[in-house]
């Protein structure tokens, strides 16, 4: 059973070690999830960035792709950055042959679509459900929401209307990487869902 107050990061590729360091430093106690045993004893789980198609092939090979979705679908909250964006989006544009997602965001994402690694970028955004301050914002070969269905919702869009960050119940996918500029907000959001889950289901 998940311990209370325990949240994962998903540890088979990507920036891991980023996201543990921002959820520690906010107080959270930090599992990194590699086997589904580990994946069991948290309460949330953290998708971090990396390359899509391999976590979700480590996933399957790992035991662990069937247990994240049916955690998705019993509630779970979820954050995905960058590839955790792609992960959690029911449907792909451009997607590899084979590949496959957790699915539970009614949305359609493009991988790769701020090109290259050399197209990378940073830059504030505004997130209005975050407060008036925009976030510092670092785009590394991130995906965009090229359509939102009507159980999703916008919580930030760049100023061509590339929307990069949406929202559905527990579920919280971003294009770009807060661990990396050092923005906590988006982390602390997830952590609220957690406990506000676990306070509902009387942990």
């Amino acid at each position: 059973m998940a311990r209370s107050g325990r949240v994962g990061v998903l540890a088979l590729q990507g920036d891991v070690r980023e996201h543990a360091a921002m959820l520690g430093r906010l107080g959270a106690e930090v599992v990194l999830v590699r086997r589904p045993e580990e994946f069991a004893s948290v309460a949330g789980l953290v998708i971090p960035g990396g390359e899509s198609s391999v976590i979700d092939k480590l996933t399957r090979m790992f035991g662990l792709a069937e247990p994240i979705r049916r955690a998705i679908r019993e509630g779970m909250p979820v954050f995905g950055t960058c590839a955790g964006l792609i992960m959690l989006a029911d449907r792909l544009v451009d997607a590899i042959d084979g590949q496959q997602t957790f699915g539970g965001l009614d949305v359609t994402v493009r991988r790769n679509a701020f090109g290259r690694q050399v197209d990378s970028f940073e830059g504030p955004v505004a997130v209005p459900g975050l407060g008036p301050t925009p976030v510092h914002a670092a785009f590394i070969r991130g995906p965009v929401v090229e359509s939102v269905g009507p159980e999703a919702a916008v919580l930030a869009s760049l100023d061509d209307g590339s929307v990069v960050a949406v929202e559905q119940g527990n579920l919280l996918g971003i294009s770009f990487h807060p661990e990396i500029s050092g923005e906590p907000r988006f982390h602390e959001r997830f952590l609220r869902r957690v406990a506000e889950r676990e306070a509902a289901v009387g942990r």
